[in-house]
Order: structure tokens, then C-alpha cells, then sequence
């Protein structure tokens, strides 16, 4: 059966893992990010998969960007079945360096492209039945002030994922959100190589002692939230919706 996604944040770490994960399952998707040539390298692995992509570079943090995704998309393939909402790195600073366009920033890219993202695409997945997936992460559940506007756009994410589940109810669209936990990804490998760099210690060290104070027996990696997202998206969880779904390897210790 043709099938059509968009996957934003497709260009590295679990948007791309996302996307090559649902080649396998869907004929067609679109593949959203900022960097073409990352961009096309996804496409090509999407095309070995057996999916058909196209490749749509925008700033998702411009107004305009999600309705112009959608109308490609449809105008490639003439539907979408599914939508995944992938980007958007928010600043890790503290909650007392926090500037007002860090916030604004953050804000922008990863709760507003998904609002934008999902609301654009609403009356082409209730002609489908289809389904969401906007990406939140546990710091929605542990909100810190190391973190804060981490913790508070992904808590926001998980409020703005219920409001449209509630309408998908009666509009037959699926909606859900995924909580990734520590998953090893260029931005994470980053952040401890910097850690690692100030401590002095060896990069495996460092990887090594932050599994060990998060309490997991590894990092994720973004196949494991791939996997998920195609579970998602499967007649087999169609059930399955205003849902947030934590996969951090046991590190949340909430109910």
C-alpha cells in the first residue's frame, strides 16, 4: 500500500535514524531540514531503502516553512499518511543565562514548527487516518535549571500533543509523543566530549561516567527512537494516541 511520511530533522541523528527506519514502510518521504547536503545523504539511503524522497530544505522556525513542506509534499505524492516532528535543538544553558532569543529560539524551532508542522497537515491526514509523532524528551518529566528551557519547551510539546490527540479523536488522526532519554547523537557527543575536556578525562571516561550517573546500562542510540516512531505509525498502535511514550532505557525513576 503507498504510503507518504515527513520527517523533519531528517538530516542527522534520530530524524535521519527515523527516516531511514521508515523507508522500509512507507512509498514516499519527504525529508525536512537546513543542510542540503546532509539532506541528500539521507535521501540516497532513503532511496536504497526502497522508499522514494524528497528533499526539502527549510528553516523550520519561519512561519511559512511547515505550509510549504505540506504543499510539496502533497503536490509530489498527493497524500500524507504520517508526520513526524523531529527538529529542534533547544540551548542547554542555565536557567539564570538564558537570553530572551534562546527562548524564543528554542520556542521557535521545536514547539512552534511542530504546531505549525501538524496543523498544516491536519486535513490531509484526517483524509488518511493518519498519524503524528512530535518529539519531546524526559526533561519533561525532570525539569531542571541546568536545563530549563529544555525541560520547559518539551513540557509544553507534551501539553500542545494532548490538545491535538483530543481533536484527532474526532477527526481520526493519531497523535503521540515520544520522550527520549540519553541518546548518543553528534550533539550529545559533543556535550560530553566538553565535559570530558574539562575534567580532564578521556572521552570513554567521560561517556562511561555519565551512563553511570543517569543510572542506564548504555546510551540510547537513534535507532532505538526510530523503531518506536515506526511502531507509531503502524496499524498495529493506531489505539495508541495522547500518548507520551518515555524510551530512555529505565533513566526516568517517575511514575
Amino acid at each position: 500500500m503507498e504510503r507518504v511520511a515527513i520527517v523533519t530533522g531528517a538530516s542527522r541523528g534520530i530524524g535521519r535514524a527515523t527516516a531511514v527506519r521508515l523507508a522500509r514502510d512507507f512509498s514516499g518521504l519527504a525529508l525536512v531540514a537546513r543542510t542540503r547536503e546532509a539532506l541528500e545523504e539521507t535521501a540516497e539511503t532513503v532511496r536504497a531503502a526502497g522508499a522514494e524522497p524528497l528533499v526539502r530544505v527549510h528553516d523550520l522556525r519561519q512561519p511559512d516553512a511547515a505550509g510549504a513542506v505540506v504543499a510539496a509534499t502533497l503536490q509530489r505524492f498527493g497524500q500524507i499518511d504520517a508526520v513526524a516532528c523531529i527538529a529542534g535543538a533547544v540551548s542547554p544553558a542555565d536557567l539564570f543565562a538564558l537570553t530572551d532569543q534562546q527562548w524564543d529560539d528554542g520556542l521557535a524551532l521545536k514547539f512552534h514548527s511542530a504546531r505549525r508542522l501538524t496543523l498544516a497537515a491536519w486535513d490531509a491526514l484526517k483524509a488518511t487516518q493518519g498519524s503524528v509523532a512530535i518529539m519531546s524528551g524526559t526533561s519533561a518529566c525532570t525539569p531542571k535549571a541546568s536545563l530549563a528551557a529544555v525541560g520547559t519547551i518539551n513540557a509544553a510539546i507534551l501539553a500542545l500533543a494532548k490538545a491535538f490527540a483530543d481533536r484527532g479523536i474526532e477527526d481520526g488522526v493519531q497523535v503521540n509523543t515520544i520522550l527520549p532519554g540519553s541518546v548518543m547523537t553528534d550533539r550529545r557527543l559533543m556535550m560530553l566530549q566538553g565535559y570530558a575536556d574539562s575534567h580532564g578525562l578521556s572521552l570513554d571516561t567521560a561517556i562511561d561516567r555519565g551512563a553511570a550517573e543517569v543510572g542506564i546500562a548504555r546510551y540510547g542510540q537513534p535507532e532505538d527512537v526510530a523503531n518506536a516512531i515506526a511502531f507509531l505509525f503502524s496499524a498495529e498502535s493506531h489505539w495508541i494516541t495522547g500518548t507520551a511514550i518515555r524510551i530512555d532505557g529505565g533513566e526516568t525513576k517517575v511514575l
